[in-house]
């Protein structure tokens, strides 16, 4: 299907992570007071967006938003001990999961090499930092 869509193949093309949310103040206050991100320009009142290294993502009200029970959006980070510990300083609270083959120390879920933690933004979409 890929080889039909020619010159606008998706896999060319850059994603954008949205992020529904019942309240947008009190999402602006998570993402920007306790994430650090640096607003973007969006053009509409019911809009947030955000630039996340070379990518964008959007912060929307919705009616759905804290309804998805898995990862909405995943930062990769060169240490996720070390934004773990940034993070809770700002009051962030993490996750706690129980999957086969991982390992916990406090916050911290390890995967072989790779680091994890989760956290919930205040409508409950579950965000992730990784490192590896």
């Amino acid at each position: 299907m890929a080889n039909q869509l020619g010159v606008s193949a998706l896999g060319a093309k850059d994603a954008l992570a949205t992020i529904a949310v019942r309240d947008l103040k009190r999402a602006k206050e998570f993402y920007e007071g306790k994430l650090g991100f640096s607003p973007v320009p969006s053009g509409e009142k019911s809009v947030l967006n955000y630039k996340s290294g070379k990518s964008t993502f959007m912060v929307y009200v919705s009616d759905f938003a804290g309804t998805n029970k898995a990862t909405t959006v995943t930062w990769i980070v060169d240490d996720a001990e070390e934004a773990a510990r940034a993070l809770k300083a700002k009051g962030v609270v993490f996750e706690h999961y129980d999957f086969p083959g991982i390992t916990r120390k406090g916050d911290i879920h390890f995967a072989g090499k790779l680091k994890n933690v989760w956290f919930k933004d205040p409508d409950g979409n579950i965000l992730a930092v990784v490192s590896g």
